[in-house]
């Protein structure tokens, strides 16, 4: 006798059969193979924006009646530059130490400043730094600078006094110091006139 099943008995065997498989799948039981995950890592690079100083020119800007004084680090550079260019006597090394033509562009009356500086004062101010050469002697490439005295006698200058159209502190006679080989030599500057409360050569030897 061949049995028959029920509809009841048909869907009970089904649910019984996803009942087991279910069971199986989280056991284990049913193989599954999870998709590789792949982590990518963004890099952020940063470039920092290029920074140019720029040093204006003091000679283009007004002049001022701050009176200078012989200490400071801007005085201490141009004296170091213009005493390392008398030890080793290279005179264009030193035209930083020397008054900006653009200052004096604006502060001397003739028909040319800029030609009278170039043609005299720069002219006469190599020659003079070659002869402060000299007078440190045959080793002077031994010579120590060992700093300057401004004298306290510096006076301030109107328009009109000194064939000038612009006013500027001035002062004579300031001395460098140096030692050669034990002995202490000293070199003048005759003659220094301010620019924004900073004082420059003029006058390295005889004004001429």
């Amino acid at each position: 006798m061949t049995p028959r099943f029920t509809p009841t008995r048909l869907l009970s065997a089904s649910v019984l059969t996803l009942t087991i498989t279910l069971a199986l799948a989280s056991c284990g039981g049913t193989s599954s193979k999870a998709a590789p995950t792949t982590t990518s890592e963004s890099t952020t690079t940063t470039t920092a924006a290029l920074t140019t100083t720029t040093t204006a020119d003091p000679g283009t800007l007004p002049q001022t009646d701050e009176k200078p004084t012989g200490t400071g680090a801007e005085f201490d550079s141009r004296m170091k530059v213009l005493a390392n260019a008398i030890i080793t006597n290279t005179p264009d090394t030193a035209v930083s130490a020397f008054f900006p033509v653009s200052a004096y562009k604006q502060t001397k009356k003739n028909t040319d400043p800029a030609a009278d500086w170039k043609n005299r004062l720069i002219a006469n101010f190599k020659v003079d730094v070659a002869d402060a050469n000299k007078k440190l002697g045959a080793n002077a490439t031994n010579a120590v600078f060992t700093g300057v005295t401004v004298p306290a006698t510096a006076v301030w200058v109107k328009p009109g006094e000194e064939y000038n159209v612009g006013p500027y502190w001035r002062v004579f006679k300031v001395q460098m110091n140096f030692t050669v080989d034990g002995k202490n030599v000293q070199i003048p500057i005759e003659s220094m006139i301010s620019w924004r409360g900073q004082w420059y050569v003029v006058h390295l030897g005889t004004i001429r």
